[in-house]
């Protein structure tokens, strides 16, 4: 035997000194191992969307009324079986409801407490019941117990389930038991939870969503290109952070900066009123929040400041293309192609007029230098994005939780695309002199946005920056996914040509085969189970896209979550469901609120379409968890032969006289 061999049995004999205690874990394994596998849910492009984030988290894509209709089958009519769903998904605000109908009466308490009690054994039924017991409200931990685990040692288990039952209800815990129920069911529904990009930007409330996430028992994160520009403004790149506000104010979303995290507003606003007269601001600085808000002078200093920021936003990112030209982005460079005299700016060869030529902050000869003024609005802002406490608190979570991609269970997740040539070849993108391609450059990308906040090297810390501007809107990066961001055309130009942004050819070749071959390949991955699975282009199920590709090998769950979407899509978002059966597709509707929700006892679940099927249902020995389970075993096995033969000494405890 090999000395690091045994140097590792003995290390393993420190966690289980005897072989009663490794036999012990070895059964315990084994046990888990033949449960079947735990539900995925998988969610992308939220999008600040936090009523219908919650709304879908809350009934795990239908997977809670699926176990509704599982345990009661045709023995509850459809408006119980709902009223039982939003009760689960609302136990706080449906039993203000109960109370306030006049409904709370001990009958209903009695029935609903069977209920939920045998809705929370099934789904409880395929963990062990350690795992069971962790998950349980402290409060109430004992008592549920009890109630969802067989007694096989009581004779008459319906006196004894009445009396617990009954006893709670008349020391007046019912409403906080079936609040713990609920909520225990929403927990045991989903055992992993897998975010695949774009929290932030469009929606009003994604510092709400990282606080959800942050309470959830276990997910992943793949970042998505909104999410890395924030977490570059979080870094202090100048860049990010005039995109981040600019967008903001194009969606009427400053609460999120003011009070969502704290940053003062107030230098733009002040120098945006100083600098920009209302006849300065032409229509596409109007805010995209629909429904339009009246024209008032809070409104009209939104649209200054709008302008104000994308004139900043356009300098710093000249500068960096300077900086960087190995980032392939000269053509992005168009202040100084501007023709002040004729209106009209030269675009890919091509020429357009303008719409607005006024920009009073733009030296025609040094186009892209800040002006005194711009520099201190940038440095104050810079300042208050690194200094937003609860801002760094959930980046650092997404770095913790996150990446850019990520292999689970046999499924490849990445937000956006793998750059591949039109030939189906991978792309080579250079990133800082070096050509890289594949899963090499999804990793090289990874290590330098980790340096953007970890190296102590000041100089490859920039780097880091700099690559989180690259990945929102660099034409190599694999969270853009296109050749160019027309930011600039969208504000400036009418004619489509000139905003038109072109794919990359990964999304052309999602129909072939070889396509999803040759990504997973990439990966490690193939066989028939292995799937790709990403969102940020939405899928415009209003016109008969399929989000399923390639042969059921690629799935695009971005199907519209942000409100301004809608439209396009026809549709509210795609999510996705993987247990131990087989993947489920899921569509939404728009949801109008949690409140209607709630007195309507509405769900937003339009369409589940079975993706894959098993013939055997999966068990937790074949998931990833699973096979270090089993590769645990091995060892334990081999430990106790080391300690039958002596070359392990078993550690027994002493006994005292």
């Amino acid at each position: 035997m090999e000395k690091k061999e045994k140097n590792y049995l003995e290390y393993l004999a420190e966690l289980y000194p005897t072989i009663a205690k490794a036999s012990t874990e070895i059964i315990n394994l084994q046990s888990i191992i033949n449960l079947p596998k735990g539900t995925e849910h998988f969610m992308s492009d939220i999008h600040g969307e936090y009523e219908a984030f919650s709304h879908v988290l809350k009934n795990g894509s239908g997977a809670v009324r699926k176990k509704i209709d599982d345990v009661f089958g045709h023995t509850l009519e459809m408006a119980e079986k709902r009223a039982v769903a939003t009760l689960i998904y609302y136990p706080h605000e449906k039993l203000e409801q109960i109370k306030k109908d006049g409904l709370d009466t001990d009958d209903w308490y009695r029935v609903t407490l069977y209920r939920l009690i045998e809705i929370c054994k099934t789904v409880s039924s395929k963990y062990t019941r350690s795992k069971v017991r962790k998950a349980l409200p402290k409060d109430y931990a004992y008592v549920i117990e009890e109630l969802i685990t067989e007694k096989s040692e009581v004779l008459d288990k319906g006196q004894y389930y009445e009396a617990i039952i009954q006893t709670i209800i008349e020391i007046g815990r019912a409403e906080n038991f079936i609040v713990a129920m609920c909520e225990l069911i929403q927990r045991m529904i989903v055992d992993h939870l897998h975010i695949v990009g774009d929290i932030f930007d469009r929606g009003s409330y994604p510092h709400l969503i990282m606080e959800r996430l942050m309470d959830y028992h276990t997910l992943d994160i793949q970042w998505g290109n909104h999410d890395i520009l924030w977490m570059g403004a979080a870094a202090g790149q100048p860049a990010c952070v005039a995109a981040v506000i600019r967008i903001c104010l194009r969606y009427s979303n400053m609460d999120v900066l003011e009070d969502g995290y704290g940053i003062n507003m107030m230098p733009l606003a002040t120098f945006a009123m100083e600098t920009y007269t209302d006849d300065m601001i032409p229509e596409s600085f109007y805010s995209r929040a629909k429904p339009a808000p009246e024209v008032s002078p809070s409104v009209l200093l939104e649209r200054k400041m709008h302008k104000a920021i994308a004139a900043i936003q356009f300098k710093l990112e000249g500068k960096l293309i300077d900086e960087h030209p190995e980032f392939g982005m000269e053509s992005r460079k168009l202040l100084h192609k501007i023709d002040y005299e004729k209106q009209e700016i030269e675009v890919d060869g091509a020429v357009y007029p303008l719409v607005d030529c006024t920009f009073p902050t733009v030296d025609r000869e040094h186009p892209y230098d800040l002006i005194e003024k711009e520099q201190e609005v940038v440095d104050k802002l810079v300042w208050a994005f690194l200094n937003s406490e609860k801002l760094q608190k959930h980046v650092d979570f997404l770095l913790k939780q996150g990446s850019l991609y990520k292999v689970f269970n046999g499924n490849l997740l990445f937000h956006a695309c793998m750059p591949m040539n039109a030939d189906g070849s991978l792309q080579k993108v250079k990133i800082y002199g070096r050509e890289y391609q594949g899963r090499e450059l999804y990793e090289v990308l990874e290590k330098y946005v980790r340096r953007a906040f970890f190296d102590l090297n000041q100089e490859e810390k920039k780097k880091g920056q700099d690559i989180l501007w690259f990945l929102w809107c660099a034409p190599g990066s694999p969270l853009f996914g296109r050749n160019k961001m027309a930011t600039f055309e969208g504000y400036f130009i009418k004619e489509k040509p000139a905003r038109k942004e072109q794919k990359n050819a990964y999304y052309e070749l999602l129909e072939e085969p070889s396509t999803a071959e040759l990504v997973l390949g990439e990966f490690g991955l193939s066989g028939e189970c292995a799937h790709i699975i990403n969102g940020h282009v939405p899928v415009h199920h209003s016109e008969g896209e399929n989000p399923v590709k390639c042969g059921g090998k690629v799935l695009i769950i971005d199907g519209g979550f942000s409100k301004p979407y809608h439209k396009t899509t026809g549709i509210a978002g795609y999510t996705l469901i993987y247990n131990s059966y087989g993947l489920t597709l899921t569509s939404h509707e728009p949801l109008a609120s949690a409140k209607a929700a709630i007195l309507d006892e509405t769900d937003i679940v339009s369409r589940r379409v079975v993706v894959q099927q098993y013939l055997r249902r999966q068990l937790v020995g074949d998931t990833d968890n699973g096979k270090r389970m089993q590769e645990r075993i091995s060892e334990l096995k081999e430990l106790i032969e080391a300690y039958r033969t002596g070359l392990v000494k078993e550690n027994m405890p002493t006994v005292k006289a």
